[in-house]
């Protein structure tokens, strides 16, 4: 089974708008309330894949019971610890332009953090756990190093999708996967990311520091995946950005889904590219059928050496 983490989950009120002027009135087209939170994302795009996955963290009041209930609509397991104060709302704008505005959340305490701690420690060998996004300020600045160590001692994968020291901080307990794009990989190894071939050489020194795969996006330029044996380079398929939230968590989801249905690396790459990209052409999460139609769009190639295969 996956299990997913998200420390800070929110419920989405999401408006798109023709245009938006500050400071006046202004109508949506649409809107829609939606379960949000990076792990949470990862969750939800595993099960439009086919895949299930048990969301994991912490909800608080009605606004967190409004999530449990909308993943549990979607089909998706939860066991969310109950805390003090309201799951925070944040409303995402879109108009010519994407704005957010992301609420802080409540104030999870140290009874429940060791609740959540206990919840990893019960998993088993086979499970995969997936820690990503931001550590809510009230949570030690280790968490994700140590439910790593958790995971080490209990010999459970584990895949980090977080910024800098977060992420870093893991790679001593060999993560089975991080996802970091282009911008986080250039501020952890301190080199500006310009190119894939740039992103896969710094992507080794996170293999050398202990990541088993890197994936690392750089928007329209593709992305790339690297192994101790193994460097890999695509395309990104052609569309209209509708919007970022959610496409690197549907890459990380497209990722593991096809690992989970015992597909090689190569494939599992491209089910990356098009789940993400499916995400950012659209004004929600990715579908089966938008992910379908990106594959035959994304072209893997071997990178060795500086040169393509």
């Amino acid at each position: 089974m996956i299990y997913t983490v998200t420390l800070n989950p929110s419920l989405d009120y999401l408006l798109t708008l023709d245009s938006l002027s500050l400071g006046a009135l202004n109508r949506s087209n649409s809107d829609h309330f939606l379960a949000g939170g990076k792990g949470i994302n990862v969750s939800q795009v595993l099960t439009t894949l086919g895949v299930p996955s048990s969301a994991l963290g912490f909800t608080g009041g009605f606004t967190g019971r409004e999530v449990e209930r909308l993943l549990q609509q979607a089909g998706i397991s939860t066991d969310f610890i109950s805390v003090e104060g309201e799951t925070r709302v944040n409303v995402k704008l879109r108009a010519a332009e994407e704005t957010e505005v992301n609420a802080a959340g409540p104030i999870i305490d140290s009874l429940r953090f060791e609740k959540l701690k206990a919840q990893v420690k019960n998993l088993g060998k086979h499970d995969v756990l997936v820690l990503s996004g931001s550590i809510p300020s009230s949570l030690p600045e280790d968490t994700y190093e140590q439910f790593a160590r958790l995971c080490k001692k209990s010999g459970i994968r584990f895949v980090v999708d977080a910024e800098g020291t977060s992420l870093l901080k893991t790679l001593p307990y060999r993560p089975f996967l991080v996802k970091p794009n282009h911008h986080e990989l250039g501020e952890m190894v301190g080199a500006e990311v310009r190119s894939l071939q740039d992103a896969v050489e710094h992507a080794k020194s996170l293999v050398e520091l202990g990541a088993e795969q890197v994936i690392v996006s750089l928007a329209g330029e593709g992305a790339v995946y690297v192994n101790e044996s193994l460097s890999l380079i695509a395309n990104a398929p052609k569309g209209v950005v509708r919007g970022s939230v959610g496409a690197g968590d549907s890459m990380v989801a497209g990722f593991l889904a096809a690992l989970e249905q015992d597909k090689p690396i190569e494939h599992a790459f491209k089910m990356s590219i098009a789940s993400g990209s499916a995400t950012a052409f659209s004004d929600r999460l990715c579908t089966q059928q938008q992910v379908d139609a990106l594959l035959s769009q994304v072209v893997v190639t071997s990178f060795e050496g500086g040169n393509e295969q």
